[in-house]
């Protein structure tokens, strides 16, 4: 059983959006198994189909219940497969009978076909993997840094849980790009993920990943828009300040969760050993997309991004807090952090106005060295105020 860090809307209807796995309607499940609901499942082929070809069967079924007043959900589940139901959705919403709970694992063909999703009059809210608050005691480090954090690859065993994660990279090409056709030519783009993945966290060279899989920059580019669009990843955007004359202006992109990234890869066989690089960037990204999570879920409107400068000195994580001192983030995965460790943070932190600078690591003793404050990564998050007891809790199995 999780605890899941979430608060959604009782009064107001919403946008649930997460990407496949992350638990959506599992989630939906629990909140509403006191209540009568009507759930359109967009995921069964039938309904999908017979929704797609008679849009106005769905408006037709809900007038059908509207008498019994004990009904005040209506579920629609991966709404992105009908677009077309958002436009009686928003109609219903004016006559104020019911409240809607929409989920979907792609906002790309929703923009598409209804710019505004609703015009504001449905919140909208993302669903992660599990971040370690959620996992509690069964929160290793090892396991997510290999495996990630989809609630699916807990209680699996290994053959199994890498079954899945490699179905998974499988089922997103079918059912999200093949089937929506986002992508016209899947060849080019089945190699850019696995390229890609192996270059996450990383400031991307659209030159070089389009002469590795045989395609162009502004293809790679768009490429990347979809990920983001689909949920499979998120882009961390250079630090804009007077030093953005001295940096590099392409940004690095993260994908949403380590073992569908490892899957990818095609390294889920290959055991993660501390203190080597591979263990280094890995806690490096699971750190970044931890925060980036918890941003979303506490609603701390946090403006995440990274420093390089032409001098190849870097900030892994500057976070721009509203009211609060910028946070200048170094990300080690040493055990005993020394000086060496902090002397780029320590230089740089003095070109960013108005900044604290933290260094986050696998070093239990909390220590400040040069005016960079060294904690334990868990302490580190505390210490940002990334706190689950900030938020309610759903129990889920």
């Amino acid at each position: 059983m999780f605890n899941r860090i979430f608060k959604l809307p009782e009064q107001l209807s919403f946008f649930l959006f997460g990407s496949r796995g992350t638990g959506k309607s599992t989630l939906l499940k629990e909140v509403f198994k006191q209540q009568k609901v009507i759930w359109f499942d967009l995921l069964d082929l039938d309904v999908e189909a017979r929704l797609q070809s008679r849009p106005m069967d769905f408006e037709t079924e809900l007038l059908a219940r509207a008498e019994d007043r004990s009904i005040q959900w209506v579920v629609v589940d991966e709404i992105q497969k009908a677009p077309a139901l958002l436009d009686l959705v928003h109609r219903q919403i004016e006559k104020k009978r019911f409240r809607f709970a929409l989920t979907g694992s792609s906002a790309r063909k929703l923009k598409r076909g209804t710019a505004n999703l609703l015009a504001g009059r449905a919140i909208e809210k993302f669903l992660f993997p599990l971040t370690h608050f959620e996992l509690g005691d069964q929160f290793k480090l090892d396991f997510v840094l290999r495996w990630g954090s989809l609630p699916r690859v807990f209680g699996l065993s290994e053959d199994e849980r890498n079954d899945y994660l490699r179905t998974y990279g499988n089922t997103y090409l079918k059912e999200e790009i093949q089937a929506e056709q986002i992508v016209r030519n899947l060849r080019p783009f089945r190699s850019f993920l696995e390229v890609s993945s192996h270059g996450s966290g990383q400031i991307i060279n659209y030159s070089k990943i389009s002469r590795d899989i045989g395609s162009d920059p502004v293809s790679v580019k768009s490429y990347f828009e979809i990920l983001e669009d689909t949920l499979i990843g998120f882009h961390l955007y250079p630090f804009h300040e007077p030093v953005r004359k001295r940096q590099r202006q392409n940004p690095k992109f993260y994908f949403f969760d380590l073992g569908v990234q490892g899957a990818l890869q095609k390294m889920l066989h290959v055991p993660l050993e501390p203190q080597t690089y591979r263990f280094g960037r890995a806690f490096e990204q699971w750190v970044i997309v931890e925060i980036h999570r918890l941003n979303h879920y506490l609603k701390k409107d946090w403006t995440l991004s990274y420093l390089r400068t032409k001098d190849d000195v870097e900030v892994d994580l500057i976070i721009e807090r509203p009211g609060e001192p910028r946070a200048l983030i170094e990300i080690k995965s040493t055990e005993r952090i020394s000086e060496d460790d902090v002397r780029s943070l320590a230089r740089m932190g003095k070109d960013v106005p108005n900044s604290t600078r933290f260094c986050f690591s696998l070093d239990r003793i909390p220590k400040i060295i040069n005016g960079v404050g060294c904690l334990p990564w868990w302490d580190g998050l505390k210490e940002l105020g990334l706190e689950a007891r900030q938020a309610p809790l759903f129990h889920l199995f």
